[in-house]
């Protein structure tokens, strides 16, 4: 690998890297030493690249850095299109016109020698089962979760039984048939999952829960290691 490209891969690295990077663990990805990186990092913030390094604890890279991203790879296209794949066939209507448009905006941008990796990948996602319809509006719900907003639901489960619940909802998971809101239930006081397609009716208030939505996620997958939060 050119020493310029390193550079740069050390800059991607640590971009998506959420906690701080050992010389180590660069080394091992970029397939070179430790002296190497530590020369390199040491170039780097030379050149006023904005990373922070502690000695036992590793490299992150702070906010400031003006230089944009490189091209995306062969691989990261790929990668890129599979994924807008999966949601173009998966996800509810609103996401899968976005997945559809994702693909044709990143077909625009690449450079031609590279447009086969998007409009004619050697990887594919089959198309999937017929999916049940949801029985609330997910672009709404979407919003409400980014908002920390709480949701009123009337819910059938899977025996037939009827219920109102407010929840503070967490995150939406994309199953092969069925779509599950995961939220925390004021009526069980934990965590539950909600099949969408079992939504009677839905109340989108305005009434924020008290803790941030990143807080309430990071606590529901701390309960993931525990236990499976069990259905409504």
């Amino acid at each position: 690998m050119r020493r310029a490209d390193r550079l740069f891969q050390i800059i991607q690295i640590l971009r998506r890297t959420p906690k701080p990077a050992t010389a180590g663990a660069l080394a091992g990805e970029l397939g070179t030493s430790k002296r190497t990186v530590y020369r390199d990092i040491a170039d780097l913030i030379g050149q006023r690249v904005p990373i922070r390094g502690e000695a036992g604890v590793g490299y992150v890279l702070q906010p400031g850095l003006d230089l944009p991203p490189l091209m995306l790879s062969p691989d990261e296209i790929e990668a890129a299109v599979l994924g807008a794949q999966w949601v173009a066939h998966h996800g509810d209507a609103q996401l899968a016109r976005a997945a559809q448009d994702l693909i044709a905006k990143i077909g625009t941008v690449v450079p031609e020698r590279l447009r086969p990796f998007v409009f004619e990948p050697v990887t594919d996602m089959p198309p999937a089962r017929s999916l049940a319809a949801d029985g609330l509006d997910m672009a709404r719900l979407r919003a409400q979760i980014h908002a920390g907003r709480k949701i009123r639901l009337r819910y059938r489960d899977e025996q037939g039984r009827e219920s109102e619940r407010v929840v503070w909802p967490v995150t939406v998971g994309y199953m092969e048939t069925v779509r599950h809101l995961i939220a925390w239930c004021e009526l069980r006081q934990d965590f539950r999952s909600f099949r969408t397609d079992r939504v009677i009716a839905a109340g989108f208030l305005d009434e924020r829960y008290p803790e941030r939505p990143s807080a309430l996620r990071a606590k529901w997958r701390r309960t993931l290691s525990r236990a499976q939060p069990t259905n409504a």
